[in-house]
């Protein structure tokens, strides 16, 4: 059975930081992987406050076509260069689609409509710039793309990622297991090693801790009336990564006490079992699309240098 082939889209903003990502995919994939990349680059342009005058004096009429054919020069080089750096990498020219396009509704919403269209598998950008100010506007560009991108798969990533290793989370909903299905597509065929993890709900998210308090039986039966719960997804996430190609030796279940702050346990089993990618489904159990923007997965991709977040629709 031929393998199929997977799409991923970059956008790129002129920084150097931008070509992370293009390290990231050389890392996860390498060249010879079944994958076509399209970098894309939304120009800026003027207002519609002067484009849209019609009493424009042909003097500062020329200086904005002057102004736009730099816009498209500039667009020209950086999808050159980031184009010369993947086949410098070994990828081939053939798989690799570079355009430009002038922003129209917003560069996240251009990038998601782009993407939607071509029924790409992920859009993948970095999310830190070389300044405070550049990682602050790629951060509301990213988060943007999550808000937009509703059908397609986000990869932020947050510099430079060292690991292979993919912690993919789940909880005992339907929606958690897209993301399983998205890891297993998109990494089958790699070497990465996947853990599937489950980080169990810490009582006092539901009742304050004076009420746990000498009532042992009470957490002894929720952990295990949680852990009984959640295990059949833990099951069919394995069998979900095994019928996608990967082998039993790249997949491992983990299931950790939770404290109150689901991020944070999230975090704390990355950073202390060397993870360089979080796969979140975009809704968990309460199928809200507010749980995108709630604190877990914000305080996550607030905290997530040296890490790439995917975020799974």
């Amino acid at each position: 059975m031929e393998e199929l082939s997977k799409k991923i889209v970059i956008p790129l903003d002129g920084s150097k930081n931008a070509l992370k990502s293009l390290d990231y995919v050389e890392q996860m994939f390498g060249h010879e992987h079944n994958l076509n990349l399209s970098l894309i680059y939304i120009m800026p342009s003027f207002p519609p406050i002067l484009t849209d005058d019609k009493a424009i004096d042909k003097e500062t009429y020329a200086q904005m076509v002057s102004g736009d054919k730099k816009l498209v020069s500039k667009a020209e080089r950086l999808l050159r260069e980031a184009k010369n750096a993947l086949i410098d990498k070994g990828f081939s020219e053939k798989r690799i689609e570079a355009l430009y396009r002038k922003k129209e509704r917003g560069i996240a919403q251009d990038v998601c409509h782009w993407a939607d269209r071509k029924m790409v598998d992920a859009v993948l950008i970095t999310r830190r710039g070389q300044s405070d100010l550049e990682t602050f506007f790629m951060g509301r560009v990213s988060e943007s793309l999550v808000e937009h991108c509703t059908d397609c798969p986000v990869w932020i990533v947050g510099g430079a990622v060292e690991s292979k290793k993919v912690l993919v989370c789940i909880d005992s909903s339907d929606n958690a297991l897209r993301a399983v299905d998205h890891a297993g597509f998109m990494l089958s065929g790699t070497d990465c090693h996947i853990t599937i993890l489950h980080t169990m709900r810490h009582l006092t998210r539901y009742v304050p801790i004076e009420v746990l308090e000498d009532a042992s039986d009470i957490q002894r039966l929720y952990k295990e009336k949680a852990g009984k719960r959640v295990a059949p997804y833990m099951e069919k996430a394995r069998e979900m990564l095994f019928e996608a190609g990967l082998r039993e030796e790249q997949v491992t279940t983990r299931v950790v006490d939770g404290s109150r702050s689901p991020a944070d346990d999230i975090l704390k089993e990355a950073r202390r079992k060397g993870y360089g990618t979080i796969v979140l489904g975009r809704r968990g159990l309460s199928s809200l699309k507010a749980f995108v923007f709630g604190s877990v997965t914000r305080k996550i991709l607030h905290h997530s240098a040296g890490l790439s977040i995917w975020i799974v629709q």
